[in-house]
Parts: C-alpha cells; sequence; structure tokens
C-alpha cells in the first residue's frame, strides 16, 4: 500500500523539484548570439528574478568595440548611459515602479553597431535587488553568474542604420564619403551652371 502511494505521489515531486531547478538556471542574457560585423544591431536583454526580492536596476557594459546607439522606452524604467576612464560605456535601466517582481522577466531592447572585424562581444551586467543585493554577471560560461556572449561574425550583408541590409561594399562605400562618380557628376554639374552663366553674361554684353 505504501509503495502505491509512493509512486501516486512522483509525478507531484519531481514537478515540483522542476519547478525550484529551473529558476537557478535562468541567467541575464543578451541575444542575439551571433550578429554581423559592422551593422546595427537590435539587442535583447532578457532579466529574470532569481530571489523572492524584486529587481530594481540593471548596469549593463558595453562590450570593446560596441558601440551603443538608441533603447526603447518602457514605462516604469528610466535609462542613462555612462562613459568610463576606460572609454567604456554602460547603460543603466532603473525601475521607477517596483522593478521586476519574483517569478517575473523583463525584457529591455536596445540598438548598438558592431565593431568592424570579427569577434567575441562579452556583455557584462549587474542586476541589482531591492534588498541591496547585487549579482554580477560577468564570469565566463563555466561560471556560477556568466555574462552573455554574441559571436561578431564578417557576413556579406550588414544592417544599416535605418534598419536597410546592404552589402559589405557598399555599407564601407557609404561610410567612406562619395564616390569617384559621384563626384564627377557634382563637377560636371558645376561646369554646366559655369557654362550657362557665361552664355548669359554673353548675351547681355552682345
Amino acid at each position: 500500500m505504501i509503495k502505491k502511494y509512493a509512486i501516486a505521489f512522483l509525478p507531484a515531486v519531481v514537478a515540483s523539484l522542476l519547478f525550484f531547478t529551473v529558476p537557478a538556471s535562468a541567467h541575464v542574457s543578451v541575444k542575439p548570439a551571433e550578429s554581423a560585423a559592422g551593422s546595427w544591431e537590435t539587442y535583447t536583454m532578457k532579466v529574470p528574478v532569481e530571489k523572492d526580492q524584486p529587481t530594481t536596476k540593471l548596469v549593463l557594459k558595453m562590450p570593446k568595440g560596441v558601440e551603443f546607439q538608441q533603447y526603447e522606452p518602457i514605462p516604469g524604467w528610466k535609462v542613462s548611459s555612462a562613459k568610463h576612464d576606460d572609454k567604456s560605456v554602460s547603460v543603466t535601466w532603473e525601475a521607477t515602479d517596483g522593478g521586476i517582481q519574483p517569478g517575473q522577466f523583463q525584457q529591455f531592447t536596445f540598438v548598438a553597431k558592431n565593431p568592424d572585424t570579427a569577434e567575441q562581444a562579452a556583455w557584462d551586467a549587474y542586476q541589482y535587488y531591492k534588498d541591496g543585493s547585487i549579482v554580477e554577471w560577468t564570469g565566463d560560461e563555466d561560471a556560477d553568474t556568466p555574462h552573455s556572449i554574441t559571436q561578431i561574425t564578417k557576413s556579406a550583408n550588414v544592417t544599416d542604420e535605418h534598419g536597410a541590409t546592404q552589402t559589405k561594399e557598399e555599407s564601407d562605400a557609404a561610410a567612406s564619403g562619395p564616390s569617384a562618380l559621384d563626384i564627377t557628376a557634382i563637377v560636371l554639374s558645376a561646369a554646366a551652371i559655369i557654362l550657362s552663366i557665361a552664355a548669359l553674361v554673353k548675351k547681355k554684353r552682345a
């Protein structure tokens, strides 16, 4: 009889164990995990609450070579950015009304420009709780509190600041300024204007 009851309660025990163990693997993460070098990427930071205290502030340090551009406003949160002595930039999201409650998560979206070279971008994040404790998501992948990683890879196509996709050659040409063809067109237009003015002056003198 005891064995029968034990078997009957086994699913409930397993479910309860899963309930308490799953949150432990829920880390602060930044996605996508891969992005093209030179692109303007829309990143999303997902912040779960792993304690019985609300999360009231998040600080995200931009990886080396990643340029923070814009953020998506979220009701109940104020956003600020700061430059540090090592020329790095950190972005802070601070709650103005309660924060992220236990059992919840929040997503913060922002746009950043990737470095022009292929490399590994490590996102160091600092999670502040209402009780004053701080969880530093700054370790390597084997740490208890690892930072999130985005692989910046070489790609034939990149995304510009307007969200349009273009080839790397087009992007480089736009960044380097007007092309030789553009300059030629400008010179010819200027020459045509000068000739027109000269013709008008000659006609008046005649």
